[in-house]
């Protein structure tokens, strides 16, 4: 199964860190963010990923280059304008070829097992997608996921706080069916004026498709902040990261 990795924000809320930094390259423990990803995605089985750039493009390129240091073949794609997450994912359909295929955002810190957790299901259920999940006090800051035993029934995208009656949250690691494309071509903008993922999840779960959860018991972190940063890196120097990552 190839991956594609959502790479071309500015990341702003780690500013200052992301003002000459791109945030798939922050360190923590001392290696890159994104290079914890990727190593995660081959030890789930993934040989080739597509990586979507756009600021500070060529650092992250120049860095990972054909991706001999994580295992895999690496190819990037560059998102020019900042549209949102659907427009960034468009640019790897030709990659992933009409095949299923992993996606997960870059800037998302899971425990390695983790991928082999949703391809796993994947491949043994075959439905049309697997997303997995983390749980949360309120997913107000990302997408409320709403569930009926294993089967999704329903995503809602940054709802307002305190309205969801679900503590389960799009966890930004994720097995996709190329009809996600078509979707994301049909999608209008977001209130934000962005075209965004979870929306043409949405849409296909709206017209029937069967889409299972995966609920992730180890380490998973948005890492969004300094503070968020800094926690990690504490964790890191503690020795609190080696059971999340000891195959890496």
């Amino acid at each position: 199964m190839k991956a594609v990795i959502l790479a071309a924000g500015k990341g702003t809320r780690l500013r200052p860190i992301t003002d000459t930094m791109p945030k798939p390259l922050v360190r923590i423990g001392g290696r890159a963010l994104l290079e914890y990803i990727l190593l995660g995605l081959a030890g789930a089985g993934v040989r080739q990923a597509a990586v979507v750039t756009g600021y500070l493009a060529e650092q992250v390129e120049g860095y990972f280059g054909a991706g001999e240091r994580v295992g895999m073949r690496l190819s990037y794609f560059r998102q020019r304008e900042m549209t949102g997450t659907a427009t960034a994912a468009l640019l790897c359909e030709e990659f992933v070829g009409g095949e299923p295929f992993l996606m997960t955002w870059a800037d998302i810190l899971l425990y390695w097992q983790g991928y082999r957790e949703v391809v796993g299901l994947f491949a043994a259920e075959r439905p049309e997608m697997v997303l997995g999940l983390n749980w949360v006090e309120d997913p107000a800051a990302g997408a409320a996921v709403y569930l009926e035993g294993d089967r999704i029934t329903d995503i809602i995208e940054k709802p307002a706080p305190g309205t969801s009656t679900t503590h389960w949250n799009n966890a930004g690691v994720m097995v996709l069916s190329p009809s996600i494309f078509p979707a994301a071509r049909a999608l209008a903008p977001s209130p934000r004026g962005e075209y965004e993922l979870p929306q043409a999840v949405r849409h296909l779960l709206q017209a029937g498709a069967r889409t299972l959860g995966v609920r992730f018991s180890g380490l998973w972190s948005d890492v969004g902040t300094p503070q968020e940063l800094e926690r990690l890196n504490v964790l890191a120097r503690e020795g609190g990261l080696a059971g999340a990552f000891e195959p890496l």
